[in-house]
C-alpha cells in the first residue's frame, strides 16, 4: 500500500538560538534535524489534528527509519528560518517527509532533504501498519 497523491505542506518559523551556533560561528549542522523534527511536531497537532500524544496514547510512535539533508548556505546566530514540510509518500508501514529550511529574511534556501519514518507499536518495538484514520488525518 503505497499512496501516490499530492500532500499538503506546512510551514513553521523558528529563529536560531545561541545554543544552536558552533565553533565556525553558524548552525551546526546536526540541528536541523532537530528544526525539522520540531516542525513536525508543531504541525501534527496544528494542521494534522492528530498529535505526536494521540499516537502515543494509542499505543504507536513514528522513528527516522533514514534521515537525508543537503546543505546550501548557513545559518547564523540571529536568524529566523522557515521549515517547511510535506509528506512525500504513505506507505504501508510508515511515510516519507521531505522538507526544506529557508532563511526568512533572504528566502534563499539554506538545505533541504527528507526523513523516512516508521510507525511502530510501542509495547512490541516492531513496525505497525498505518491505520486508515492515520491515512485520512495525514492525506490533506
Amino acid at each position: 500500500m503505497q499512496q501516490t497523491h499530492a500532500y499538503s505542506k506546512f510551514e513553521t518559523v523558528f529563529k536560531v538560538r545561541p545554543d544552536d551556533i558552533d565553533m565556525f560561528n553558524h548552525v551546526h549542522n546536526s540541528k536541523y534535524f532537530d528544526y525539522v523534527l520540531a516542525a513536525r511536531y508543531e504541525q501534527m497537532e496544528e494542521f494534522y489534528k492528530m498529535s505526536m500524544e494521540e499516537f502515543l496514547s494509542q499505543g504507536f510512535g513514528w522513528v527516522v527509519k533514514t534521515a537525508y539533508v543537503d546543505y546550501k548556505r548557513p545559518l547564523t546566530l540571529g536568524d529566523s528560518f522557515i521549515v517547511e514540510t510535506g509528506i512525500s509518500e504513505l506507505q504501508e508501514r510508515g511515510c516519507k517527509v521531505a522538507f526544506t529550511i529557508k532563511n526568512k529574511k533572504t528566502g534563499k534556501l539554506c538545505c533541504d532533504g527528507w526523513f523516512d519514518y516508521v510507525l511502530i507499536d510501542i509495547k512490541s518495538g516492531r513496525s505497525a501498519k498505518v491505520s486508515p484514520q492515520m491515512i485520512e488525518r495525514y492525506s490533506i
